[in-house]
């Protein structure tokens, strides 16, 4: 018998961004303003490799108190920070992708997601950023390449 504890487990350990910076993009008198937050994450298993997210954050009293829905616009770009070492089971390929990053962007429903696929031939890894939703997902995307250089 599998404990709860157990499964908790196996589920793969979140990826936390630091906050880099932002703008305000709508003013608000009374409440926090609407923003544009740059935020920076490492790969979890590909160190070397860092992305930084543009994501677009609402505000107003419903942001402040976390029950707005932000927007799915965003944007991605990744770059080698460091010497990069494939893992064998990354250099093998993922057709689905790996997911490395996820942040709400509402309550319950929505979320922005980084996804990582590898390109053998080419020998470069590809970060697609997406957000979804339970309902219907959004077609917004953004992609970003890191070419693998370990001169």
């Amino acid at each position: 018998m599998i404990r709860p504890l157990c499964l908790l487990l196996l589920l793969p350990l979140p990826t936390y961004a630091d906050q880099i910076g932002e703008v305000s993009t709508h003013f608000r008198l009374t409440s926090p303003n609407d923003k544009i937050v740059v935020e920076a994450f490492d790969d979890p298993r590909i160190p070397g490799s860092t992305c930084y997210l543009s994501r677009a954050k609402r505000g107003g009293f419903k942001g402040a108190i976390g029950l707005a829905e932000d927007t799915s616009d965003a944007s991605i770009a990744c770059r080698q920070t460091g010497t990069i070492v494939l893992p064998e089971s990354i250099s093998n390929g993922h057709d689905d992708g790996e997911e490395v990053f996820k942040k709400r962007t509402s309550l319950l429903f929505k979320s922005l997601q980084v996804v990582r696929f590898y390109d053998p031939k080419r020998n470069v890894i590809t970060y697609l950023s997406y957000s979804d939703k339970v309902i219907d997902g959004s077609p917004k995307n953004s992609i970003s390449v890191v070419p693998i250089r370990n001169d």
